[in-house]
């Protein structure tokens, strides 16, 4: 087995490890394997590509493609043809999906960082980020299938007339524009958030830490692209091209660990506290991402809690659990009682307030007007009677 071949399965069974991992997590975090998010899924389609990806290149490592040194007067058998075309085909199938993987892996990022800044104002720039990344692949797209090789299926002319359709200049210098600078992006957004969180200095050096194995992403993305340049007709560039793309899912999926870490290990929540065994307890700093937000001193004492605060999934107990205020409901009902008393035979009233001696009134408790009760003076016998007019008015 070459060096290649152990680096390559190495790195997928380390990224395997990695989102099994995240998603048992994420199914202990939730209660349920139902409940995962879009983003867990989307990370199940980059693991997918992780497996096409490895696989193409371990084929690519040796399988000749179209493209070749110096054609000039190169003549081969059909067998050699066939192999030749098969391999450039391979190069299209792998670069397509190392793309998807590489903005998959973008996309689940930005999902993150969206509901960790919920309702504060790096959300507008985190969905700048996101326009931008979606602009530039469509646009990566549109560019490597209409553009730069005319017609497509010179991709795998052998031997090709055009470089663009066998070393893909353009392509890999657009790819490592909008890849690089949109990893720069990435991995700026969470800085700002998690160097103002409320957590010892050595949770804050933990979590700066896990991503800012992106720089390594990044370099591997500018190495593979300087090696791709330097010597197109290497193999260096391919060592570079799968250690950038295992490296992106590592550091997106290494933050969904913590709630496995924390059962396995029976660790403190990342806010330095016990995790307790309540529910409450257990919630109190779990957001989507097992213990992961938390607001800055001025935000929470600032803002006051709103909707966008809180997770599609999280129980009405939850609502107030995060400042340790119990959730109670208080109602004052004030009623106001003005009674007249007329006399039916001369239509006289007495002023408001005033109640004849004996009449008293009794509330039914749930809401309806009071009544009026006999008293021992009351006429049974024909005699006149006083009428009541009793008005009610209830505030709250």
């Amino acid at each position: 087995m070459s060096a290649l071949e152990v680096e390559l399965w190495a790195w997928y069974a380390l990224v395997i490890v990695v989102v099994v991992a995240r998603l048992v997590s994420r199914t202990l975090l939730y209660g349920s394997i139902t409940k995962l998010k879009v983003d867990d899924y989307i990370m199940l389609f980059t693991v997918v590509c992780h497996t096409v990806l490895t696989v193409g290149v371990r084929v690519l490592s040796y399988t000749p493609t179209n493209l070749i040194e110096h054609p000039e007067g190169m003549t081969f058998t059909p067998e050699e043809y066939a192999t030749r075309e098969f391999g450039a085909k391979m190069v299209v199938v792998v670069e397509q999906f190392q793309m998807a993987l590489i903005w998959s892996v973008k996309a689940c990022l930005l999902i993150m960082y969206s509901k960790l800044t919920t309702s504060l104002r790096q959300n507008l720039i985190v969905k700048l980020v996101a326009g931008y990344v979606v602009i530039s692949f469509v646009v990566m797209e549109i560019l490597y299938f209409a553009v730069w090789c005319r017609p497509f299926w010179h991709y795998w002319l052998v031997p090709a007339n055009d470089i663009q359709c066998s070393w893909e200049r353009n392509h890999m210098i657009t790819n490592a524009f909008v890849n690089i600078t949109s990893d720069i992006m990435i991995i700026a957004l969470p800085m700002p958030i998690f160097l103002k969180a409320q957590l010892p200095l050595k949770r804050k050096a933990v979590l700066v830490g896990v991503f800012a194995l992106g720089v390594f992403t990044i370099i591997s993305a500018i190495l593979n692209k300087a090696y791709t340049f330097g010597d197109p007709y290497g193999s260096e560039w391919i060592y570079w091209y799968i250690r950038e793309a295992s490296t992106a899912i590592i550091v997106a999926n290494l933050p969904f660990t913590w709630t496995l870490l924390q059962r396995a290990f029976n660790l403190r929540s990342f806010n330095g506290k016990s995790t307790g065994n309540t529910p409450a307890a257990n919630s109190r700093f779990r957001s989507a991402y097992g213990n992961l937000t938390s607001r800055t001193g001025g935000e929470k004492r600032n803002r006051p809690m709103g909707l966008g605060d809180l997770d599609a999934s999280e129980s009405q107990e939850q609502i107030n659990d995060p400042f340790g205020i119990p959730l109670k409901i208080y109602q004052q009902n004030e009623v106001t009682v003005t009674s007249e008393e007329v006399d039916a035979k001369e239509g006289r009233s007495t002023p408001p307030g005033i109640i004849p001696n004996g009449v008293s009134f009794t509330s039914n408790g749930n809401g309806h007007p009071p009544t009026r009760a006999r008293s021992q003076d009351d006429n049974t016998s024909g005699e006149g009677d006083f009428g009541v007019t009793t008005t009610v008015g209830r505030g709250i």
